[in-house]
């Protein structure tokens, strides 16, 4: 049983969730609900035990010292409650952690059972995937769901996946099977600068999900993190000719997919977020994702790129592993690998989203 002693009760909530590991791409997704417990000041309520769902050689604990006290951290999942700003304010919950390693049916049955004592309305789930998309243009981000009548309601895709997924597919189907209107939201990073944090997809999916609740996210700096981190990859880019000339094929291919997709409706969802955020956050800060991948500001430079010294790769990559034992992120495996993640390009180069 479930007791949550000094939650009080929650307006409209809406569980948010996001998870390190396979499915987090440049850590994009645990990036965002990072940022929403940061900039909303979101209060920790609970947290699942740590012994029960996580193998501590794959994620280790952390020993630090506090006052000269030696204390540790234990790799969990955590969730907290924000109340979002706006006219109409409402609550989300945050469940914020690292993919388990055993158990996921009981993992994904001790969030819903916080769900339903919270009375969570629905349950949105973020991730991030590695895919065939060049930096300099706007990040797609996808929304996916299971349920044939919600992919209506919300302009979203119904998914079709067949494969082997992460805990972000799993959660969905459980959300699912009980009776909770769940959607995924899938950002895609440039498989080849996929080192994190990539601040320019973490910004697409809050405005995502910006658009999905009808909420306005208050960014901070992220959106001037997200021009400086394009500037980086653009410099870097700019002194291998190889790369170079791979990231104008890549441009190439995405402006010609979707050129018919500068419809009247996206014009109109860009322009509804720039009403949103006209009063309040002044200058770059206020931008969007649409903004951000407009073009660099002269002079800007990135801390964030981190060069893989790689070439450009042919082939997508799934979403990256967890953590090595000695904190460096393992290489993403590509789709075609045993056990690689659900999102992967169908037969005509397009990417279907698992969820």
């Amino acid at each position: 049983m479930i007791e949550l002693e000094g939650v009080p009760e929650l307006v409209d909530p809406v569980m948010v969730a996001a998870f390190e590991g396979w499915n987090d791409a440049g850590d994009a997704a645990s990036s965002a609900v990072g940022h929403l417990h940061r900039e909303w000041k979101g209060e920790v309520f609970a947290a699942l035990d740590a012994e029960d769902y996580y193998d501590f050689q794959v994620n280790r604990p952390h020993v630090w010292l506090d006052g000269g006290v030696r204390k540790i951290t234990w790799p969990t999942t955590r969730l907290s409650v924000v109340r979002t700003s706006g006219d109409r304010p409402r609550d989300l919950v945050l469940v914020r952690g690292i993919e388990p390693s055993m158990r996921w049916r009981s993992f994904c049955n001790e969030l819903l059972g916080f769900a339903h004592e919270l009375g969570v309305e629905m349950v949105v789930v973020l991730g991030a995937l590695l895919g065939d998309t060049p930096h300099t243009r706007p990040v797609p981000v996808t929304g996916v769901t299971s349920d044939a009548d919600l992919a209506r309601t919300m302009n979203l895709e119904e998914s079709r996946y067949e494969g082997p997924t992460g805990i972000v597919g799993i959660l969905q189907e459980a959300c699912t099977h009980a009776g909770v209107p769940a959607v995924s939201l899938w950002a895609a990073v440039p498989h080849y600068v996929s080192q994190p944090p990539n601040p320019k997809a973490t910004l697409a999916l809050l405005n995502r999900l910006e658009d999905l609740l009808d909420l306005r996210v208050p960014l901070g700096e992220l959106a001037e993190d997200a021009r400086a981190w394009q500037v980086g990859v653009d410099q870097l880019a700019a002194e291998d000719s190889e790369v170079a000339e791979y990231v104008q094929s890549l441009e190439e291919a995405r402006d010609t997919a979707e050129l018919p997709e500068a419809s009247g409706e996206a014009i109109a969802r860009e322009f509804e977020r720039y009403l949103r955020r006209r009063d309040g956050q002044p200058g770059p800060a206020g931008g969007t994702a649409g903004e951000a991948g407009l073009g660099p500001e002269p002079g800007a430079v990135s801390p964030y790129f981190r060069d893989t010294g790689g070439r450009p790769r042919p082939r997508g990559r799934g979403p990256g592993e967890p953590d090595r034992p000695g904190g460096d992120r393992e290489q993403e495996r590509p789709p075609s690998s045993p056990g690689a993640e659900g999102p992967e390009e169908d037969d005509e180069g397009g990417t279907e989203h698992e969820g």
